[in-house]
């Protein structure tokens, strides 16, 4: 029957979903349209065909959805033969309905004439009256002016109804109840009607304040001959919309001869006008008389038209479909075997919305982040939902917030009502608010319960949601909770800054002290104040701010109970002691921010409340509000509140880097006051000062050329990364894993320090031992149980007991044990466990070289430490030639753990040649040198730099940097070899990959500084390792083309899921598929909307077989590197365009010998003599500068100066 038609369904949301569904269960092919935001929606990617709307230039989505004219072109160049316009947009547009007949597409729905006639408000009440039906009184037609408006309204009395004959969806409604009322809104609602519906018509009724609203849904055949499927009941309404519908009416089944009357006049109006396919008739009914009166007629499919399928087991989408078939064909609809009965059950329908019911039902836009429709693990029978939306659904404010609509059939009303509480209960739909709580106080409310509700119900209802209101959102508001994220693979942790005074601000109001609260910073100007809608319990701990509720100030450290309606603001103190992070505990927290992996904590883009900072007009929900089940007063002595000084002292392990292998001197590091930089953050404390680190190293060797550089390796929450020569504290959004020395690490018990640092505060690292470290954690610890436990029993909680570690250890080895090669490890490497502070270890393998025979050891050397033990271990983030062991210091010592950790060493192979690696092939499709990375480089040279020897184009560089002959020759060079992931870190589980063949391994340096954006999927390299991008995000590598990212925030398709949104782990391997930038757009969308599935097969990775690959392209591979060699040294002399000549060790400048405009004669040339351990060592110009002309001295370069190692002396031209 369905064999060749084509169906367009011109609409979006759930009614489109609704309809494919029948569609495809009828064996229809469809075709759907959408705008950019919605290209991701359900209706865009079930259909069979989607097809994008063009976006004039200043035209709205909403509008895109209206274009008659591309609407129609669609459905010609696609062979369409169906059109389903749905509710709303162009549903009730008679001139589309027309053009579609025209160009000889079957309209599913009733004639062009019958939707004008009764389109038009006032002309269908004139057709009602014909036909004998009761209508409201009001205006015979058309009012033209404001003083016509008042003479017919006291003709009819007051109260009024000022109505759009254009209108529908319960817009272009204004109730009047006197003249002035009139008056005042004539004007502005003829305007609104123009706008809205293209037509200021405007008609008169009187309004019945105490009314039910009841509709008779029909089908005709459009001959005369009607069917009636019984009636609705929609009298819960807000803005004249309905958002509660049932059947049967329960005013109707109090007056069962108001049923018939209804049920009569609704078909005697639709055989008047020979109505043909689904409409539905709408009445108002007087409560008090029972009297009824024509309201309007909906040509089209109502948004509750599910109610009437579930009464009488039918579908109506299909109903519509089978009429115009036969309409197009000219034959009679089988109307009869519509004829059905009642199944004699009770239905109600519940719509969702995304709305603020407390805040006049504002349309609230948004991600929502949880998303739960079913109940239990089997939909009931009795259960329908019909809906749009998933996990991360993004909601704009192009559209309907309508979110979805609960169906419950019961086998009476109170069943009916008891399972639609039960389902309000159950679905979760966690986001921006809406109205599901406001819904489920409805259904239990009396007034429903009794089925007394009226149109009026909701003027009256009183709701009041268990929420607070931002007023104003203070600085950087968020929501943490503890422990945060401890999943690793570059997931930040998150949670806040400060635990200490996060976890006493959740005792004093007694929660649990891992219960999510607010993380706020407070400056003059950035108050944050929130308006709370019922009582709550509430404690301020953290920096020194004025706290006031109603203006009325009250301590932090205190428990604070905040009236219902009440206001707290937060606001900056002048001549506050020092501190710089606020912490906002609410008793009960917020149940409805949903869990992202495990954790509340708001990070980058997810977690907390929108994965974001808390702005002005969020409406979050607050858990038990039961004030009087905690005793107040409930305080932290003014004694024990923790002080927060100008100038830091805070504790650290030395390590993991911090030995002379890196630097020349362990101490600096400890001996530096070190001030807070203005540009520190969650990510990171950044530190200033004038004296620098003495590298030993020149450079990074494959790490990098900067002797900061390393190959990467992982992090410890806390540890003092060096990047270049500037130390950054890595805190709770930081990395963690990345290519830079890290030199000591800040003990557990000190780590909430770092959340109340202010810039300008100094700070100096005492190093300590790990027992002294685990002290003064468990002082910490203890003392906060302590609080705890003393404020419930209502004790005066004991001192924090001092504690001062007296062990001078600045020369403590972060070495806790190196493995020698010895006779019997003659094959093996070496192995070095690295101190990283006192819950990691840091276990390096082999030199500091890309070598994937040590990956392979650290691979085995994982495998084997947890047989010899877990218990205690969290974690290992391996790298390229370390894993980084993360370990619970409660559970496990550092001790126990390097035993095992040694135990596990020793028990490898002598050797890995026999080792073989599971893991999977993957394809991803790569454009190279594409457009996106362009754009992102161009803006790094627009805001960041716009000179260096890796602009303006990095494949350009890439190329030079390797000694290749061109950019082509570099990128073909990329993809030729399959490549290794080697780790799986650093943020959002970004692979770090190398490619397979050696021949192939391109060396790059980082960007410096790095980009503030790089586009999600790119791919780039730093030293010889390469990273596909996970997220828009900063970044410092090379970028060469673009691919698909292998992180899915919201776990969407085959390969992700919420719990696991990453793909790739190591010793998979990556094959790079050349396409195009259009092939690419496409499948961009596809894997958005969780239809991409990536290519995989299951592989093994043998080392046996990497080594004879290996050996039979060696001659080849020492070629290729020699080559790299020379260029990477001709490239790394160069500077902004100038070759740079660099000191050759760390000295004293004794004699600069050279002015700027000199020209180098030969290569003796003695250019400087520097001075170093009472020797005089003279710095020559060398071969390659003959000729050069000098342009400037380095930077600070003087007689009697001081340089480093790799300084820039000159700069020759």
């Amino acid at each position: 029957m369905y064999t060749g038609e084509k169906l367009l369904i011109a609409n979006r949301g759930e009614i489109a979903v609704r309809i494919l569904r029948t569609a495809q269960e009828i064996g229809l092919a469809t075709l759907t349209i959408y705008t950019p935001s919605d290209a991701l929606a359900p209706h865009a990617i079930l259909a069979d065909e989607a097809v994008a709307l063009p976006l004039a230039s200043g035209q709205s989505e909403f509008r895109a959805y209206c274009d008659s004219a591309v609407i129609l072109s669609i459905c010609k160049n696609h062979s369409v033969t169906l059109l389903h316009p749905g509710y709303g947009f162009l549903s009730e547009n008679e001139e589309f309905a027309r053009m579609v007949l025209d160009n000889g597409i079957t309209w599913l729905g009733p004639s062009p004439d019958v939707i004008k006639t009764m389109g038009i408000k006032h002309q269908a009440r004139q057709i009602a009256e014909k036909a004998g039906i009761p209508i409201v009184p009001g205006s015979r037609g058309l009012v033209m002016d404001k003083e016509e408006a008042i003479v017919i309204a006291h003709q009819v009395g007051f109260p009024v109804i000022l109505k759009a004959t254009a209108g529908g969806g319960g817009m272009g409604l204004v109730v009047c109840h006197d003249e002035q009322g009139l008056a005042q809104a004539f004007s502005h609602t003829s305007q609104y009607a123009k706008t809205l519906f293209q037509d200021s018509g405007l008609f008169i009724e009187h309004y019945f304040p105490v009314a039910h609203h009841i509709e008779i849904q029909i089908f005709g055949d459009g001959r005369g001959d009607v069917v009636h499927m019984g009636e609705r009941e929609c009298s819960i309404q807000r803005r004249h919309q309905k958002i509660i519908e049932e059947s049967p009416s329960p005013f109707c089944l109090a007056h069962p001869e108001l049923r018939t009357a209804l049920i009569n006049d609704a078909m005697k109006l639709g055989q008047l006008i020979q109505y043909g396919s689904a409409g539905t008739v709408e009445f108002i009914v007087d409560d008090i008389s029972t009297k009824h009166y024509f309201l309007e007629m909906n040509t089209r499919v109502q948004v509750e038209h599910p109610v009437t399928e579930a009464i009488y087991d039918i579908d109506i989408i299909q109903m519509m479909i089978d009429f115009g078939l036969a309409q197009n064909k000219s034959e009679l609809f089988p109307l009869q075997q519509h004829r059905l009965l009642s199944n004699a059950q009770h239905v109600v329908e519940a719509r969702i919305y995304s709305e603020n019911p407390h805040d006049s039902f504002k349309p609230c836009s948004g991600v929502l982040q949880h998303v739960d429709l079913s109940y239990g693990n089997l939909v009931p029978a009795w259960l329908r939902v019909d809906h749009w939306i998933s996990t991360g659904t993004v909601l704009t404010q192009h559209f309907d917030p309508l979110l979805c609509k609960l169906i419950v059939t019961g086998s009476s009303r109170t069943e009916a009502l008891d399972r639609m509480t039960k389902v309000l209960a159950s679905v979760q739909i966690q986001g921006p608010p809406n109205n599901l709580d406001y819904l489920s106080q409805i259904i239990s409310s009396a007034d429903f319960q009794e089925g007394k509700t009226t149109t009026d119900f909701l003027k009256n209802f009183a709701y009041i949601p268990h929420a607070f209101t931002v007023l104003s959102p203070g600085l950087e508001t968020t929501v943490q909770d503890l422990p945060g994220r401890l999943i690793g693979l570059g997931v930040p942790a998150s949670g806040p800054m400060d635990p200490l005074a996060f976890r006493l601000a959740n005792v004093l109001v007694g929660n649990a002290q891992e219960v999510e609260a607010l993380e706020s910073v407070i400056i003059a100007g950035m108050d944050l104040a929130l308006h709370f809608h019922v009582k709550a319990i509430i404690a301020v701990t953290g920096k020194e701010v004025i706290v006031e509720v109603n203006d009325i100030a009250h301590d932090m450290w205190a428990a604070i109970e905040v009236p219902q309606n009440a206001i707290l603001r937060l606001r900056d103190k002048k001549d506050a002691s020092p501190g710089f992070r606020n912490y906002l505990a609410i008793r009960g927290g917020f149940p409805q921010i949903p869990k992202y992996l495990g954790s509340k904590a708001t990070s980058i883009k997810f977690g907390g409340y929108q994965g974001r900072q808390l702005m002005m007009c969020d409406h979050i929900a607050i858990g038990n509000t039961n004030t009087s089940t905690l005793a107040l007063p409930r305080r932290l002595p003014q004694d024990m509140i923790p002080i927060y000084p100008k100038q830091w002292q805070i504790y650290v392990l030395n390590g993991p880097h911090n030995d002379q292998e890196f630097v020349t001197s362990a101490e600096k590091i400890f001996s530096i006051t070190w001030t807070i930089s203005e540009t520190s953050n969650r990510q990171g404390i950044r530190l200033e000062s004038s004296e620098k680190i003495p590298w030993t190293r020149a450079n990074g060797g494959d790490g990098g050329s900067h002797p900061s550089n390393i190959l990467d390796n992982g992090y410890a929450l806390g540890t003092v990364n060096i990047n270049g020569d500037t130390p950054v504290i890595l805190t709770n959004e930081g990395p963690d894993m990345g290519g830079y020395v890290c030199l000591c690490t800040v003990v557990m018990g000190n780590l909430w320090k770092l959340g109340q640092l202010s810039a300008g505060d100094t700070i100096k690292f005492v190093p300590t031992t790990w027992d002294d470290a685990r002290k003064i954690s468990n002082i910490l610890e203890d003392w906060i149980n302590n609080v705890e436990s003393s404020l419930s029993s209502h004790c005066v909680p004991k001192m924090l007991t001092a504690f001062t570690p007296e062990h001078n250890v600045w020369d403590l080895d972060p070495k806790l044990f190196t493995i020698f090669p010895t006779s019997t490890w003659s094959h093996k490497p070496k192995f070095d466990f690295r101190q990283a502070g006192d819950s990691a270890i840091l276990v390096d393998c082999g030199p500091m070289h890309l070598d994937l025979a040590m990956r392979a050891y650290i691979h085995s050397f994982e495998l084997e430490a947890m047989k010899k033990g877990s218990t205690g271990i969290e974690r290992f983030s391996p790298c390229i030639r370390s894993t980084m062991c993360h370990y619970n210091p409660k559970l496990i010592s550092q001790k126990d753990l390097l035993s095992i950790l040694i135990e596990a060493a020793h028990a490898l192979p002598n050797s890995v040649t026999d080792l073989n690696f599971p893991g999977r092939h993957f394809t991803f499709p790569v454009v190279l040198n594409d457009r996106w990375c362009h754009d992102a480089i161009l803006q790094y040279m627009k805001t960041t730099r716009n000179k260096a020897i890796y602009l303006p184009s990095n494949v350009d560089y890439l190329a030079q940097n390797n000694g290749l002959g061109s950019a082509q020759i570099a990128l073909q060079k990329i993809v030729q070899s399959d490549h290794l992931v080697l780790g799986v870190g650093f943020y959002l589980a970004c692979p770090f990959t190398v490619p397979i063949d050696p021949r192939c391994r391109l060396v790059g340096q980082k960007m410096n500084p790095s980009r503030t954006y790089t586009p999600r999927g790119a791919v780039g390299l730093a030293g010889l390792v390469s990273a596909i991008y996970p997220v828009e995000s900063p970044g410092g590598y090379q970028l060469y083309g673009r691919t698909l990212p292998s992180w899915q925030t919201w776990g969407r398709g085959n390969d992700f899921s919420m719990d696991q949104p990453w793909l790739l782990q190591p010793f998979d391997q990556i094959h790079f598929e050349v396409v195009t930038e259009e092939e690419y757009t496409k499948l961009e969308q596809s894997f958005d909307a969780g239809q991409y599935l990536f290519k995989m097969e299951n592989c093994t990775f043998s080392m046996k077989e990497y080594a004879a690959f290996i050996k039979s392209v060696e001659a080849e591979t020492i070629l290729f590197r020699n080559k790299q060699a020379e260029a990477v040294l001709q490239q790394e002399q160069k500077k902004d365009g100038l070759v740079s000549l660099a000191a050759p060790l760390s000295a004293m400048i004794w004699k600069v010998l050279v002015n700027p405009g000199a020209i180098i004669q030969h290569e003796d040339e003695i250019l400087f003599i520097l001075e170093a351990m009472k020797t005089q060592i003279p710095v020559k110009a060398g071969k390659q500068h003959v000729g050069h002309v000098i342009r400037a001295l380095g930077k600070g370069i003087q007689e009697g100066g001081q340089v480093n190692v790799g300084d820039d002396l000159l700069f020759l031209e």
